[in-house]
């Protein structure tokens, strides 16, 4: 593992010539009519410009769990986020934006335009989260176009080739493994580090220093100061895992502060909405704030860059969440949290910043979301998607200029849940202009088809924008038309593939990736609980390129005690001892049959129980 602060250039050649066509089409872009929100007040280094002349550069940021009410801007009474409320004041603004109600699902939907359950990443874990790698990314059409890409933080789609961001159009990775800092597939002597963490720079192993947030901030700008001086437009994709738990390392300053004031205000029932729980763990919350007041200081540390770089008047900086909070909290009224389908759990933020051309302090209300992120995208940088891609979104950059126009009236529907595959009707929503369908049958239930108890929900949303007065009983005949249009939507998707909800298989052996770690963030488990508990077991699908010989080492779980190990893959068989305190067995010249195989290991305890490893590594 090598040791550093963060450094290093993406690995693929620039395209100096990429990009003409965009800037021919962005030097022909007209000066928008003028539209202010009384009231707001655009705080430095927020300024409009005029039109760009040159294709611009785009910043993407995301937060993980952290919720619409999170902000100084939206009137939370406690949390301290100026940087991020300078943004919102000076942005165009979605008031009704979108996404799902856990994180993969967002992401998947952010990188390709489409629905997730066309891309296999439909849930967080247990190889439910791998994207299909022939989709096509938001970072390979931008890729091929000229711009520089770089991801900073999470990616949640994927660990292992092909799946890695650097195998789906990111020239510059510095990411952590998994959903998140603190779970199986934390690498060795990284575990649950948010200070200092153990991250991968373009599939490197490193040694960082630092709180993440400010991790990745510092390696988005060092890499952003070699774009400007290669002259490239660039991709700046910034996830942070905060404010993701768990919650024992955070900014120590910041939980300090919080720690000693009366948080009582993020929790106060509104006037008008929702009531929120009477009682709430104040401990964790002054770490949850202090995790984000210390991302908001990143986005400062970030924004300023750009300033400073002369970078800012053509960069269109987007900011959005990836679902609501991680508890039930100030949400300005709406119900509901993290994995719900209330307008709590899929509500976020969108606030677009481009004073070359946007105009600050526009808001429109327009039903938009996630899946709509890559084809405005696209349209702001003068490119098309490419021929014969289908996405589901649609480009809302007329919106965000405040050009009158005509939005189509269509159904979004967001559904995500536990499970091997997508259930009918379990735990989804469709919204149009109007109405709001849904059935709120429990992100963690994995029904049998056919058994969801929880009955159809329906709201006005034009008049109850809070989901206060249920009319599923009083308007049968709404519910009936937009279960009919929910059955199309799940009809289409399901059949993206004839395989639809089995996960990619991961490549081992590929000259791109010598050594795969296999973790239980990717296997499909076998056993009855959630996959990552001390007697799962599970299987990994992989695809053998070579044969070997492998090295192969297996890693037992904390305490396990394992008598023997039991390896089975296609028609390979063995079983080996373990030495008495043995942590993990290495073998030297594994080998592996071709082609696709499922990858079973299963530990005999000494207790009795099987149990399968923590993580295996195979490197040729």
């Amino acid at each position: 593992m090598n040791s550093s602060v963060y450094g290093g250039t993406g690995s693929k050649a620039p395209r100096p010539n990429g990009f003409m066509l965009a800037s021919l089409l962005l030097s022909s872009v007209a000066v928008l009519e003028t539209l202010s929100m009384a009231g707001i007040r655009h705080v430095s280094p927020f300024q409009p410009n005029p039109p760009p002349q040159e294709p611009p550069n785009i910043v993407l940021i995301m937060t993980d769990d952290q919720g619409y009410g999170d902000f100084g801007f939206h009137e939370n009474p406690v949390l301290r986020t100026p940087h991020l409320d300078a943004l919102a004041a000076a942005s165009a603004r979605m008031s009704q934006f979108y996404v799902h109600p856990v994180c993969t699902p967002t992401r998947a939907a952010l990188m390709t335009g489409r629905y997730p359950q066309r891309t296999r990443a439909y849930d967080t874990y247990v190889g439910r989260a791998m994207m299909e790698p022939e989709e096509v990314t938001l970072a390979e059409v931008l890729q091929d176009a000229g711009w520089a890409t770089g991801i900073f933080g999470k990616w949640h789609l994927g660990d292992a080739y092909p799946m890695r961001p650097q195998d789906q159009g990111f020239d510059e990775a510095l990411v952590h493994r998994g959903g998140g800092i603190g779970q199986p597939s934390d690498p060795e002597g990284g575990e649950g580090r948010y200070t200092d963490p153990v991250l991968f720079h373009n599939g490197e192993e490193i040694q960082t220093h630092g709180y993440c947030t400010e991790v990745y901030v510092t390696g988005a700008i060092q890499w952003i100061r070699q774009c400007k001086e290669q002259g490239r437009p660039f991709f700046a994709y910034l996830a942070t895992n905060a404010p993701h738990g768990p919650f024992q390392d955070v900014p120590e300053k910041d939980y300090e502060g919080y720690r000693q004031r009366d948080l009582s205000g993020a929790f106060q029932a509104p006037e008008i909405g929702h009531a929120l729980p009477a009682s709430f763990d104040a401990d964790r919350h002054a770490r949850i704030f202090a995790m984000i007041t210390d991302l908001d200081r990143q986005v400062g540390r970030l924004i300023h860059e750009l300033k400073t770089q002369d970078l800012l008047h053509n960069t269109l900086i987007l900011f959005l969440v990836d679902n609501g909070p991680n508890s039930r909290r100030h949400v300005n009224g709406m119900r509901g949290m993290k994995g719900q389908v209330y307008e709590g759990g899929v509500r976020s933020p969108l606030w677009a910043h481009w004073p070359a051309r946007l105009i600050p302090g526009s808001a429109r209300d327009e039903v938009v979301a996630n899946i709509d992120l890559m084809p405005t995208i696209l349209e702001a940088c003068g490119l098309m998607p490419p021929p014969g891609l289908h996405l589901d979104g649609r480009s809302f950059l007329p919106l965000l200029e405040n050009r009158r126009i005509r939005w189509p009236d269509r159904a979004l529907v967001m559904q995500a849940h536990r499970g091997d595959r997508q259930l009918p009707f379990h735990h989804f929503l469709l919204r149009t202009r109007q109405w709001k369908l849904l059935r709120p049958s429990g992100f963690h239930r994995e029904y049998p088809s056919g058994q969801q108890p929880a009955p159809f929900e329906l709201y006005d949303m034009t008049a109850d924008p809070l989901e206060l007065n249920n009319l599923a009983e009083s308007h049968p005949e709404v519910v009936a038309d937009l279960a009919k249009q929910y059955l199309s939507w799940f009809a289409d998707v399901s059949r993206t593939r004839s395989d639809n909800w089995a996960p990619p298989r991961i490549v081992v052996g590929a000259d791109a990736a010598p050594e795969v770690v296999l973790t239980r963030q990717d296997w499909r488990r076998l056993s009855l609980d959630g996959g990552w508990g001390p007697h799962s077991q599970g299987q990994w699908h992989l695809d053998f390129r070579k044969t070997g010989p492998y090295r192969m080492r297996v890693r037992f779980l904390p305490g396990s005690k394992p008598i023997d190990i039991e390896i089975r893959c296609g028609p390979m068989q063995e079983q080996l001892q373990c030495a008495p305190g043995s942590t993990e067995i290495n073998l030297p010249f594994a080998k592996f049959p071709l082609g696709e195989h499922e990858l079973i290991i299963t530990l005999h305890e000494e207790s009795g129980k099987l149990v399968g490893p923590y993580q295996v590594v195979l490197e040729i």
